[in-house]
């Protein structure tokens, strides 16, 4: 009995002990700091916050990672630019209420530099969202700091990019220096109030990418982007601080968001199969992508092998720079609009005589001028207006009008917007220009195209038909000089006459790999005709001096020796100076095996001569 309760009560014991744990788990207080290697690790193990070194490097930094995930995966770091040199670090809540990283020797590495007026009270908690909150606990509810608004280089879910245009303040991811080095890199990613919101990647504080006008569904500069790669995003842009945040709505799936060193916006999606992170990139994926690549006035297609070019009546600015690739200084108007004319002549500010050149799907320059006017007045509106080089319209933002330099101009091959240029009318009559010739030229092609195929076509007709007739007079000599042999004539009247081009055909152009022997006459070839029937193909050489008698009489004599085991003649051609017997193909072997069982020759398949009109013919068996 006494056994019993002693069990009970320890029991209780540790389970109090556990609870009491159990709280602070994943919170730091000023009573409780965590020291290298410790960890705190969020309410359900999503996230971890401890100290942790990166691949080829000796460093401790202080961060928080994906704590489930058997790949190190870092989402934020609190010492990036002032790393520990060894184990002796402490994370802990200052005297002055601050969450302060400090080593051995008690100097502070970093700091979340708040002001808290009840040091005492705070408490830092790290959230499953992976979010590291500083709050104050008089009320329990006032948060003093955040790491989601004091980012390093990833973007993790219900995290906000934003820009606050009253206070100044901007929410941004920062790249890391290299994949082994956290500290701060060159590039740094945020959202940016311009005229309309864009997201736009800095290097070095220079805009390095923008993501065109977001019209409150997607980015309108960005290629392939459609309301569906959005699923979970959201965008505001109606008041400060402008903000962009996500949320999956498929909780099976885990992404985040990181700007890894070289600039790119890279999306990371963990693939359970395969044990790691797969990667792609959303944004930067060609080099018409940078900004300005092609100058004031260029405009930048990535399917096109010189990527950059000049918008139509411009001309490079400095051709040297141009032909080694380096298009950054643009290009320039080779004839003035009529309107500067017109001003520059003092007749005032008319309409003058322009157009505007229409580009479909296009990327659209930085910095528009918006304006709530429809569609229809918004071309009237640019045209009022001299210094109005461009204009666009999308129905989710309204009318987007340029002055000056027209800079960071793409082509796509989908999405985008129509933009239109604003030319003096003499350029685009010239483009009309073009166009009739090209249509005219090309309608001359077609004529002459249809010219050259109805004369060929009667070239080959006229050829056919010569053909047919030299064959019935081919078939009618070989009847008429045999007439006193009934059998034969018969069979030289059942020979067919073979087409050239079909003997041609069938012998691969008589091909050499084709050839299975040469005589004294000429070779031998292999053919297949168009019904899978092989032939053997014997084309009576130029040089053998046999004319078409001797041709007619090897036939006759052929026909004479029609036997079960000699090879069948099936054909023959007179075209021209070819003339050419047609028999049946037989694989290798003798009639010597055939009839005694023994194989006097391998290969070819001869046996002997016949003489008939002084000219040899020879008599070839089956085998």
């Amino acid at each position: 009995m006494g056994k019993t309760i002693s069990c009970s009560v320890l029991l209780a014991l540790i389970s109090c002990f556990y609870l009491l744990f159990a709280t602070a788990l994943d919170t730091i207080t000023p009573s409780k700091s965590i020291k290298d290697p410790d960890v705190i690790i969020s309410q359900n193990g999503v996230f971890r916050l401890g100290f942790f070194s990166l691949a080829n490097s000796t460093n401790r930094y202080v961060g928080i990672l994906y704590n489930q995930i058997p790949v190190q995966t870092v989402v934020w770091v609190a010492n990036r630019n002032r790393p520990l040199k060894d184990s002796s670090g402490i994370l802990n809540i200052s005297d002055d209420g601050n969450l302060v990283v400090s080593n051995g020797k008690a100097e502070v590495l970093w700091s979340s530099h708040v002001n808290n007026t009840a040091p005492n009270a705070t408490t830092a908690q790290l959230l499953d969202s992976g979010n590291l909150v500083l709050s104050n606990g008089e009320d329990g509810a006032s948060s003093l700091w955040e790491s989601f608004e004091d980012p390093s280089n990833a973007f993790i879910e219900t995290m906000k990019i934003s820009t606050d245009v009253k206070t100044g303040r901007k929410v941004e991811l920062k790249s890391w220096k290299s994949i082994d080095d956290p500290s701060d890199g060159n590039f740094s990613f945020g959202i940016e109030p311009f005229n309309i919101r864009e997201l736009v990647i800095r290097n070095n504080n220079q805009l390095y990418f923008r993501s065109g006008p977001w019209n409150g569904n997607i980015f309108i500069g960005l290629k392939y982007m459609y309301t569906d790669n959005l699923d979970g995003f959201e965008v505001s842009t109606d008041k400060p601080p402008y903000y962009m945040t996500y949320e999956s709505s498929n909780e099976s799936m885990l992404i985040y968001y990181e700007l890894d060193s070289q600039g790119k916006f890279v999306e990371r999606e963990w693939d359970a199969g395969k044990g790691d992170w797969s990667k792609n990139y959303p944004i930067i994926q060609t080099d018409c992508d940078v900004y300005g690549k092609c100058g004031a006035f260029g405009i930048c297609d990535s399917m096109k092998r010189t990527i950059c070019s000049c918008l139509k009546g411009f001309e490079p600015r400095n051709i040297e720079e141009w032909s080694r690739g380096n298009w950054s200084s643009g290009c320039f108007r080779t004839t003035p609009l009529q309107c500067q004319r017109d001003n520059n002549n003092g007749n005032g500010a008319g309409q003058g005589d322009d157009g505007f050149l229409e580009m479909k799907m296009m990327k659209v320059p930085v910095f528009p001028a918006r304006s709530s006017i429809i569609n229809g007045e918004c071309k009237d509106q640019c045209m009022k207006n001299c210094s109005c080089m461009a204009y666009a319209y999308d129905s989710g933002i309204g009318c987007m009008m340029w002055s000056g330099d027209l800079i960071d101009v793409q082509k796509f091959s989908t999405g985008g917007v129509d933009l239109y240029i604003r030319m003096p009318s003499s350029e685009l009559d010239k483009g009309k220009s073009s166009k009739i010739i090209v249509i005219t030229t090309v309608i001359a092609g077609i004529v002459v195209v249809i010219t050259i195929s109805a004369l060929f076509l009667w070239r080959r007709m006229a050829k056919h038909k010569g053909r047919n007739r030299k064959r019935k007079q081919l078939k009618h000599q070989f009847c008429s000089e045999n007439k006193g042999e009934n059998s034969i004539g018969v069979k030289l009247h059942q020979l067919p006459v073979i087409n050239f081009e079909e003997l041609a055909t069938a012998t691969n152009n008589f091909n050499h790999a084709k050839k299975l022997g040469q005589g004294g006459f000429g070779p031998v070839y292999r053919g297949t005709l168009d019904d899978g029937n092989e032939i053997a193909v014997k084309r009576l050489s130029k040089a053998s001096g046999q004319g078409l008698k001797e041709f007619m009489n090897e036939v006759v004599v052929i026909s004479k020796l029609q036997h079960r085991n000699l090879v069948r003649l099936l054909g023959c051609c007179v075209e021209g100076e070819e003339k050419i017997l047609v028999y049946e193909y037989m694989p290798n072997k003798s009639l010597d095996t055939f009839l005694f069982g023994m194989e006097i020759m391998e290969g070819r398949r001869y046996l002997g001569h016949s003489r008939q009109s002084d000219f040899r013919v020879r008599i070839i068996f089956k085998e």
